[in-house]
């Protein structure tokens, strides 16, 4: 009876030493230490295909990096249906309250969102922008396009595949963006450096509108019928290319050039409608987000510059099947 009692306390001592050793496992501490980690993502608008690539590239590093950092990462896509800015604050607003320890957003009105930005930093989320800043929030970071550059670099491509003469006007989006608010005011700049060319109207060639594909491709339409004088476009967005048979002339006899290098946008420069695009890193938009902010929230880190700014890509016909191939890989398409 003892010798029985003696082997049973034996085992019980040695599944007990089991049982701690596989707890104590590295392995299994992880898992039972594995953070919860929700990011915010703000875009301006769900319905402009370059903010659906900034989500795919944040769903991407949310499961790429979930290893590295030994957490569960949530992309929280927070973004109004439309461009809408005041619904952008309230966004921000909510995932603060949730607790979301990390919100990146592209700003639609920079004084509007402000508010948001600094409040939910004084809650404790950590805030960075994309695509669109608030310079003067507390927000930690900015990545995305130079807008000054971005500009300038449309005007000198329209201006030199126009051989330096003729009318042009400035597609723009949405008025109130600090982004294309920048770029144009760079388009601008630039065509001063091109005597032999002038903006429509004697400067009052700029053309607005929501920044829906539908709503862009009217205003172009709209715009080129009345103003048939115009013989070249700089488009600080690509917003009308993202539908189909937007532009109503035959390829060439008005000059474009255009800022993205979307799936949508590559058969109009593979057709000859548009001499080229200058693409922005859409997908990084998101994915590069992520990426600053989980550094930040895990390891205390800040970038190395409160500014971090993407190159632009040229496609032209030469390069745009090949630049394709990247959205084959960015959206699994």
């Amino acid at each position: 009876m003892k010798r029985s009692i003696q082997l049973t306390l034996i085992g019980v001592a040695a599944i007990a030493v089991v049982i701690a050793t596989f707890i104590a496992h590295p392995k299994f501490t992880r898992a039972a230490d594995r953070k919860k980690i929700t990011i915010g993502l703000v875009a301006k608008s769900q319905s402009n295909a370059v903010f659906q690539a900034a989500y795919a590239g944040a769903k991407d590093a949310a499961k790429e990096l979930g290893d590295k950092y030994n957490a569960d990462i949530t992309i929280d896509w927070q973004t109004p249906t439309d461009e809408d800015a005041q619904k952008q604050a309230e966004a921000i607003d909510a995932l603060a309250r949730g607790g979301a320890q990390g919100i990146a957003v592209s700003c639609s009105e920079a004084n509007t969102v402000r508010p948001a930005i600094d409040r939910a930093v004084a809650a404790g989320s950590v805030v960075v922008c994309f695509d669109s800043d608030s310079p003067r929030s507390k927000r930690m970071a900015y990545y995305g396009t130079d807008d000054a550059t971005c500009g300038k670099l449309v005007m000198q491509e329209l201006a030199k595949i126009m051989d330096d003469k003729g009318t042009i006007a400035i597609l723009a989006g949405n008025q109130s963006a600090p982004n294309l608010q920048a770029r144009v005011k760079a388009v601008r700049e630039e065509l001063k450096n091109h005597p032999n060319m002038k903006e429509l109207n004697d400067g009052n060639g700029v053309f607005y509108h929501p920044e829906t594909p539908e709503d862009a491709a009217k205003a172009v339409q709209s715009a080129q019928t009345t103003n048939p004088g115009i013989q070249g476009w700089a488009m600080v967005g690509g917003w009308p290319l993202f539908t189909k048979n937007a532009l109503k002339w035959p390829p060439g006899s008005v000059k474009v050039v255009s800022v993205d290098a979307l799936p949508a946008q590559i058969p109009y420069v593979e057709q000859g409608y548009v001499e080229a695009l200058f693409a922005q890193d859409c997908y990084g938009w998101g994915h590069k987000s992520v990426e600053i902010l989980l550094d930040k929230i895990v390891n205390g880190k800040d970038p190395e510059s409160p500014r971090i700014i993407d190159p632009l890509t040229k496609v032209t016909k030469e390069n745009a099947a090949e630049y394709a191939k990247n959205w084959e890989k960015w959206l699994g398409k």
